[in-house]
C-alpha cells in the first residue's frame, strides 16, 4: 500500500479536498494508496478534528517545541517516517523546511502555491497579483526542492483577476481550483509510479 502523509497547519481545506478526492475515486484500488496520515506543527489546527472524524490518524509535532529548525524537521521527519510514506503532502504547511528534510523525501515531497510559479513566491502571492496589474493568477503543485517555491512543476490552474477582486476573494477564487487540482494532481503522481 501507498502511504500518503498530509501535512498542514490549520483548516486542513485541501487536506479534506485530497481525502474526499482519495473515497471518492478509489485511490485505494486504483492505485493501491491511502492517506494514512495527517500531521500538524499547529495542536489547534482545524484540519485535525476533520482528518480524525475520516478515521485518518494524527499527529501534532510543534515547532515551537524545538530549539532549532533542524531539531523540528527531524522530529517532524520521525513522525512521518512511523507510517513509511511513499507520498508527503504539504496542504498549507506552513514552515520552511531545512535542505535536509528536502532531500530526505526528494522526488516524494509536493506542495501546492497559490500562484502560477514561478511569479510571486512566497507570502501575499494575491495581493502582489493585484497590485502588478495581473490579468491572470492561479495555482501550483510543484515537486518541493530546496529553493523555495521552485521546484518541478506537476500542475498548474489559471483563474482570472477581476477588476473588483481584493486579496480576500481571489484567494477564495484560487483555493475553489486547488480543491480541484491539487487532488488530480496527486491522482497523476500515483499514476506515473503505480
Amino acid at each position: 500500500m501507498k502511504n500518503i502523509v498530509i501535512l498542514i497547519s490549520g483548516s486542513g481545506s485541501n487536506m479534506a479536498a485530497i481525502v474526499r478526492a482519495a473515497k471518492r475515486e478509489r485511490w485505494a484500488e486504483r492505485f493501491d494508496a491511502r492517506v494514512a496520515a495527517v500531521i500538524s506543527n499547529n495542536a489547534d489546527a482545524a484540519g485535525l478534528a476533520l482528518a480524525a472524524s475520516e478515521g485518518i490518524p494524527t499527529g501534532v509535532v510543534s515547532h515551537r517545541d524545538f530549539a532549532t529548525r533542524e531539531q523540528f524537521d527531524a522530529a517532524l521527519a520521525d513522525a512521518i517516517d512511523a507510517y513509511a510514506p511513499t507520498l508527503v503532502v504539504l496542504a498549507g504547511f506552513m514552515r520552511i523546511l531545512t535542505a535536509d528534510f528536502v532531500e530526505r523525501y526528494r522526488k516524494r515531497l509536493i506542495n501546492i502555491h497559490p500562484s502560477l510559479l514561478p511569479a510571486f513566491p512566497g507570502l501575499h502571492t494575491h495581493r502582489r497579483a493585484i497590485e502588478a496589474g495581473c490579468k491572470v493568477t492561479g495555482l501550483t503543485v510543484h515537486e518541493v526542492t530546496s529553493d523555495l517555491d521552485h521546484g518541478p512543476i506537476l500542475a498548474q490552474a489559471v483563474v482570472p483577476v477581476l477588476s473588483s477582486d481584493t486579496p480576500e476573494s481571489l484567494a477564495a477564487r484560487v483555493l475553489t481550483q486547488e480543491h480541484r487540482v491539487y487532488p488530480e494532481a496527486i491522482a497523476n503522481w500515483l499514476l506515473e509510479t503505480k
